[in-house]
């Protein structure tokens, strides 16, 4: 078996990036060791970029988006009992952020191949990729039982963090670099209308608390709490007194609050890789690295590099230039360490470290004052919450 561009990971990194090269004309096959139902059931980010929605519509992917999607022009932060609503709209020349589920651009884009007669290869085993240095680098895997091999032109490691691209690269090749933060997120997704109309963030003394939603009529919310913890210490009521008392405001706004469908607990960590290729494999996504949820950065990165990756693969396969794919990583990386820093800074600033003293608290408060109060402040982070320009 033959392909030019063997995509491991069915991911949105990895359908996009399918969807993307086969509607210009170039063979791509996605494999993926986990089910299709598996894979459509991941709860996963929501927030996305202009950037991001730009793309999806460009791929023929966006009309459920752009029907369902929820498009907002601002966002809350909340401390010492008052809210402060951010225009980015304003703030940034017109640029907004869209809520919609990471769940539902997988299944546009499975739908989207299924429509093309594009096949997705699930449910695979003992998947391998190797030869990456030379002409044909080759993806093995077992299928029903049977060992087959795909030769591929070039590799796309759209696989996360835990797959098997990143660590098939020869040892010294890469330089990682990686935070773990001592605090984790319990996440929950509610069936329930959300309480605020805009994406809210919230520093409390007890921790950070984030109001988001998926839909309409689904909520999705966090709490800080210890990456140790466990789930079945947090019954509803405590899950739902503990947002009130963290997102509540001095003006007596209530949370509204229903059925719980899906908890989890979520470590926070940064982790990057560089450079994010090795002779014909390239990585993309959590494959290369990984950032704390708290600027809604990880799909959008991925995402990201999909753009950079897919015009460098037409780029060599389909007008034989291959410059695009030499820089394929230093044109990443720039976005990706900038999006590290904007996520770091708003972890440091939303949550409660372990051991924090009063003189820490109080910087934290100085600098939220500060976002509130300076147009030039705000601007800042609603430049980067919506997106930096691409490279």
């Amino acid at each position: 078996m033959h392909t030019q561009v063997g995509i491991v990971g069915a991911g949105p990194a990895g359908l996009l990036l399918s969807r993307i090269l086969r509607r210009a004309g170039i063979a791509a096959v996605v494999l993926e060791h986990r089910s299709r139902a598996y894979v459509e059931q991941r709860i996963r980010a929501g927030v996305l970029e202009q950037g991001t929605v730009d793309l999806l519509r460009a791929a023929g992917v966006a009309a459920k988006l752009d029907r369902d999607g929820l498009v907002h022009r601002g966002l809350n932060l909340r401390f010492e009992g008052v809210n402060h609503r951010l225009d980015l709209a304003a703030l940034t020349g017109g640029s907004v952020v869209t809520i919609y589920g990471q769940t539902e651009i997988v299944k546009d884009l499975l739908a989207a191949h299924d429509a093309d007669g594009a096949e997705v290869l699930f449910n695979l085993e003992d998947v391998a990729v190797s030869g990456l240095s030379g002409e044909r680098p080759t993806i093995t895997f077992k299928r029903d039982g049977h060992t087959q091999a795909l030769e591929c032109d070039y590799i796309a490691g759209c696989d996360g963090f835990h797959g098997v691209c990143r660590p098939s690269i020869p040892a010294g090749a890469l330089t990682c670099s990686e935070r773990n933060y001592p605090f984790a997120w319990l996440g929950i997704l509610a069936d329930v209308e959300p309480s605020t109309d805009e994406v809210t963030y919230a520093n409390h003394e007890n921790g950070f608390a984030l109001l988001s939603m998926r839909s309409r009529s689904v909520s999705r919310l966090y709490l800080q709490c210890d990456p140790r913890e466990d789930l079945a210490a947090w019954p509803d009521d405590r899950i739902w007194d503990e947002l009130q008392l963290r997102l509540g405001t001095d003006d007596g706004w209530r949370l509204r609050r229903g059925p719980i469908r899906d908890r989890s607990l979520n470590p926070m960590r940064s982790f990057v890789a560089q450079p994010m290729q090795y002779g014909r494999l390239f990585l993309a996504g959590d494959a290369a690295h990984i950032v704390p949820p708290t600027g809604a950065k990880g799909l959008n990165l991925a995402i990201a590099d999909v753009r950079v990756l897919s015009e460098a693969l037409i780029a060599a396969l389909r007008d034989g230039r291959t410059d695009r794919l030499a820089s394929y990583s230093d044109n990443c990386l720039r976005r990706v360490w900038r999006a590290q820093h904007f996520s770091w800074w708003m972890t440091s600033i939303l949550h409660n470290a372990p051991g924090a003293d009063r003189f820490a608290r109080e910087l934290q408060l100085a600098q939220l004052r500060y976002v509130s109060e300076s147009e030039a402040a705000a601007r800042s982070l609603a430049e980067n919450y919506t997106g930096v320009a691409p490279v």
